[in-house]
Parts: structure tokens; sequence; C-alpha cells
């Protein structure tokens, strides 16, 4: 029987996961997580097959709480589920140690099969994740210079793109605003952009955010 911790601050995503997975007999939510904190805790702290792990989380986001499961317990699959598409999050997931990526639009199916490879201790890449990985290995294509940046970089690019003010960035990653700011300096030195508004037009015209 594989067991499995759900970890996303939805309820409703939560138990539509566990309806999912209610009719396949060999899986069982064991257990649920509604913030990163508690995620980690219950990850740590019991014995579980699988964790299916949200990225946009209260408290530690997803890839905090990745990281920390992989330090402590790396034999431990975690398959990250989220409504970011694939193209934005699966390759830094994976480089982190993820067992695989699945977008919140996948089909009930697939999720199933994502679960069983990643409880057998092989990676889920989805044929447009392996795509991504393709396009890496190729010397000759040119990417997108957001890439350059580090997660928490990546993860401040797109709350600053989204509207939200230094202090309001600050406080929802439990942050000082000196530091946020020196965030935002890299960011724009990295990508070699004046200030937020072009940084903002870059973001949608990349997707990063909706």
């Amino acid at each position: 029987m594989t067991s499995i911790l759900i970890a996303d601050d939805h309820s409703i995503v939560r138990e539509g996961l566990k309806q999912v997975l209610v009719d396949t007999p060999d899986m069982v939510v064991t257990d649920e997580a509604k913030d990163g904190n508690e995620a980690l805790c219950k990850a740590l702290g019991s014995d579980f097959d699988v964790v299916v792990l949200d990225i946009s989380m209260p408290g530690k986001n997803g890839l905090e709480v990745l990281r920390e499961i992989k330090s402590h317990k790396p034999k431990l699959p975690v398959l990250i589920l989220s409504v970011y598409p694939e193209d934005q999050y699966a390759l830094r997931v994976l480089k982190a140690g993820a067992a695989g990526y699945l977008s919140k639009e996948s089909a009930p199916d697939e999720l199933i099969d994502a679960l069983e490879k990643v409880a057998n201790g092989t990676k889920y890449i989805s044929s447009a994740v392996l795509e991504e990985i393709t396009d890496t290995l190729d010397i000759n294509t040119e990417r997108p210079v957001h890439e350059r940046l580090s997660d928490r970089e990546f993860q401040v690019l797109r709350m600053i793109a989204s509207g939200r003010t230094i202090r309001e960035i600050a406080e929802e990653l439990g942050i000082n605003i000196k530091t946020v700011s020196t965030y935002r300096v890299r960011i724009l030195e990295k990508m070699r952009i004046k200030n937020n508004a072009e940084l903002t037009h870059y973001a949608i015209k990349n997707q990063l955010v909706h």
C-alpha cells in the first residue's frame, strides 16, 4: 500500500486528490497539510511513500520544503503538483530533487501514473518536460534570461510583476524589506532590466504571471 501525504493550501484541491485515488486500491492518502511548515513537519515526522506538494503555499514555499525534505530524507519521493505551467517550474524542481512535476490541469489518469512511477523509485517526466529538457541540451537554443535567476529571485520577480509592493513581498515571504530590495537589485542586474515596469512587461510577455 502506497502511503501519500498531500500538501496544498486549498482544501478543495486536497479533497479532489483524495477522490481521484478512491478507486485506486493500492494508494491511500494517510495525511494532509495546509501550508509549507506543516508539510515539512509531517514529512519529516512520519513515514510516507510519496509526498504530493504544491509550490505556492503559506509559510515555506514548495521549493523550500522540497529542499529540506531531500536534505533529511533524500530517498522520499516528492511529486510537485502545481497550478503553474510545466515550462515555468518543472526543470527547477527536478534539479532540486523532485521525483516529478505535474500541472493541476493534468488528467486524473496522468496523476495516478505519476504517483505509481515515483513510488517505484523512478522519475516522472511528461512529454512537455522532456521537450524542455531536450531544449536545454541544445547548445544552439537561446534560453530565456529569467533562467539565470535563483529560485528565490524568480519567486520575487513573479511577485513584483504581479503588482505586490516590496513591503507586501517581505511580509508574505517572512523576510525583511532590505532583503527583498537586494533581491530586486540582483534581478534587474542579471536580466539587464532598468525598472519594475520593464520587469512586469517581460514577465507578461513570457507568461510568468497571469
